[in-house]
């Protein structure tokens, strides 16, 4: 407790002969110039207790004052929102973002930062200038739409399905976190390199990011029950091949919000879709808000209202369009494969791929690995420093032709490698060798494979209504691209 003394002020005693200022002027006259011109000193440690301390000497009475310490703040718990401890964050895409408690104690972490330095499209940036976004704005921005989507279902059916503080809270994180176990480069990281280096590799950003959660918090000590978070890692592999929301009993919809493995409509690709065509200049008229104003549950699963189609076929066609003309690119998939090849190359001294298996030490694998490549000078990483410099000074691997699978026989080819280039080649004075040759195949699909994505996802259909909905794209596209070294 602390206690302060106060003395009372003593009543000037009334004199008709002497002027009220006479006192003050007096007493003026003793202050230094700078007081008397209104300037206060600076006072000294402990000065404050002297006007006491005369009171008490001159025999009056003072006035205790006890200051009691305030209360301890109660701790939030899981799922409550309050405006004074959230914090906002502005995204060019959606506007404020508003971080509870729980979500701040996960993006101040080094594991979260991290995405700072992961782009979203990885080495796209070489070829579209303006796709420089990273994950970790891509993450609020899930964060942000799967809280709107939790909203607009508890507004509606909250009463009917049961929908509590817990859910909208655990789909929130859910959201947030999803991306925390990409490596450098994002997809390449995972479907280009490491299955060259650690061939059968099945290696996955998802299950990653469960096995990071778990680091982050015992690392950091975040108090969150381990129901709690179980329910988060099995929303964020729900789409995966290691999911388990299939033996969910309960609210099965809840995880179809973030990652859907069963049609393919997520919050992750509302917002992913919007920000790489406004980053790379795709014009896209989808509009994600039409879906999560108009989503309803019914048997368990999320479906949409009948008008609403044309809004999920831009969905699949507008990504469809971002995988033909940005994804694989031409320029974009040649300095994909030469950054490859220069990753393969170091890892032997880097032990890059070995960071892959330890959430203790993944989090420090980040796109910045490249200028680590670059700047250093062990002679052990001269053949990957001359593929990146070869990258920054333009001289990429030439494209040479490609080749469309026809629709009739996806079903029996096989994709093409180097080596079946190299022995049906005609024989000439210049013969490629397997190491001159490089072929990317890419398949492109709408998330079903050949499946139409709109025959899989339920609608609201009014009664007396007849509809029908087909999506007139090809499902299924196998590309092999040919580039020479």
């Amino acid at each position: 407790r602390l206690l302060a003394f106060v003395p009372l002020p003593t009543p000037i005693p009334s004199n008709p002969t002497t002027k009220p200022n006479q006192t003050h002027d007096t007493h003026a006259s003793n202050l230094p110039q700078a007081k008397r011109r209104g300037f206060r000193e600076p006072r000294r440690m402990g000065e404050y207790c002297a006007p006491a301390a005369a009171a008490v000497a001159e025999g009056e009475q003072p006035v205790a004052v006890a200051v009691l310490p305030l209360p301890p703040a109660a701790r939030y718990q899981y799922g409550d929102y309050d405006r004074c401890s959230t914090k906002q964050v502005f995204d060019n895409l959606h506007g404020n973002i508003s971080l509870d408690p729980l979500a701040r104690e996960f993006v101040d972490t080094e594991e979260f930062q991290r995405l700072r330095d992961l782009k979203q499209l990885g080495l796209t940036y070489l070829v579209f200038p303006g796709a420089v976004h990273t994950r970790f704005e891509h993450s609020l921005g899930v964060y942000r739409l799967a809280g709107e989507a939790m909203n607009n279902l508890q507004k509606y059916q909250g009463n009917e399905l049961g929908i509590d503080r817990i859910d909208v809270q655990t789909v929130k994180l859910a959201g947030l976190l999803h991306d925390i176990g990409h490596g450098p480069f994002s997809h390449l990281f995972e479907h280009e390199f490491l299955p060259r280096v650690n061939p059968g590799s099945t290696w996955s950003h998802e299950h990653m990011s469960a096995l990071l959660l778990d680091s982050i918090v015992d690392k950091h000590s975040i108090d969150i029950e381990p129901d709690y978070l179980k329910v988060i890692k099995e929303m964020i592999v729900a789409s995966s091949d290691v999911s388990t929301a299939e033996g969910v009993k309960e609210k099965r919809f809840l995880y179809d919000i973030v990652a859907n493995g069963r049609n393919g409509i997520d919050v992750d690709k509302f917002d992913y879709i919007d920000r790489d065509c406004r980053a790379c200049g795709i014009g896209s008229n989808f509009q994600h808000w039409r879906l999560l104003e108009g989503m309803r549950v019914m048997g368990d699963e999320i479906c949409y209202p009948a008008k609403d189609y044309l809004s999920i076929h831009k969905l699949f066609t507008t990504r469809a369009d971002l995988h033909r003309t940005v994804y694989t690119h031409a320029k974009v998939k040649a300095v994909e494969l030469m950054l490859v090849d220069a990753l393969v190359e170091a890892n032997e001294y880097l032990g890059i791929s070995l960071h892959a298996d330890d959430p203790e030490d993944f989090w420090k694998l980040d796109d910045t690995i490249v200028k680590s490549i670059e700047t250093a000078p062990n002679d052990e990483l001269k053949k990957a420093k001359e593929i990146i410099q070869r990258i920054r000074r333009r001289e990429l691997y030439k494209f040479c032709n490609q080749y469309s699978v026809p629709k009739d026989k996806l079903d029996h080819f096989k994709n093409i490698t180097a080596q079946d280039i190299v022995c049906s080649q005609i024989t000439s004075k210049v013969l490629l060798k397997e190491e001159d040759v490089a072929v990317s195949n890419v398949k492109i699909d709408l998330t079903r494979g050949k499946d139409n994505p709109l025959e899989r996802f339920l609608m609201l259909v009014p009664p007396c209504y007849s509809f029908t909905c087909t999506l007139c794209v090809i499902f299924q596209v196998l590309t092999s691209c040919l580039f020479l070294l």
